[in-house]
C-alpha cells in the first residue's frame, strides 16, 4: 500500500501511497500517519480505475480536520504506461502522481484522535 524510500540527492525519506480498491479512508489515514510520522511530502500514484481514488484520497487527506489547512497541493503530473493485458496484447494505461505537502507542524496526540 505504501512506501518510504530515500531520495538519493537529499537523503530525505518521501512516502509513496499507491492507490488501489481499499476505501478511501484507508488510504487517506496513511497519508496522513506518513505526515505525522515527520515527512514533508507524499506522493500519490495511481493507474486506469483508481486515478478518481487518488483524487478522492488527496482532497480528503487536505481537508481532514487533524490536518485542516496544514497541507497543500504541490504537484500533480499525469501520463501514460504501456502494459501488456492477460491476452497478451499492449494497452495504454492511464497515470497519476499526486503530491502532497506538509506547511506546518503536526501532532497526533490522544486529544485530537479522541475528537474523531
Amino acid at each position: 500500500m505504501s512506501e518510504t524510500v530515500n531520495e538519493p540527492s537529499g537523503g530525505q525519506q518521501e512516502a509513496i501511497v499507491y492507490i488501489g480498491t481499499k476505501p478511501v479512508m484507508t488510504y487517506v489515514f496513511e497519508v496522513i500517519s506518513q505526515f505525522s510520522s515527520g515527512l514533508k511530502e507524499v506522493r500519490i500514484k495511481a493507474r486506469g480505475n483508481s486515478i478518481a481514488h487518488a483524487v478522492d484520497v488527496a482532497e480528503v487527506a487536505r481537508r481532514h480536520k487533524m490536518v485542516e489547512g496544514k497541507l497543500q497541493l504541490k504537484n500533480v503530473g499525469i501520463g501514460t504506461e504501456r502494459l501488456v493485458n492477460r491476452a497478451g496484447r499492449e494497452t495504454n494505461v492511464s497515470t497519476i502522481e499526486i503530491t502532497l505537502a506538509r506547511t506546518g507542524e503536526m501532532r497526533l496526540d490522544s486529544a485530537s484522535t479522541a475528537a474523531q
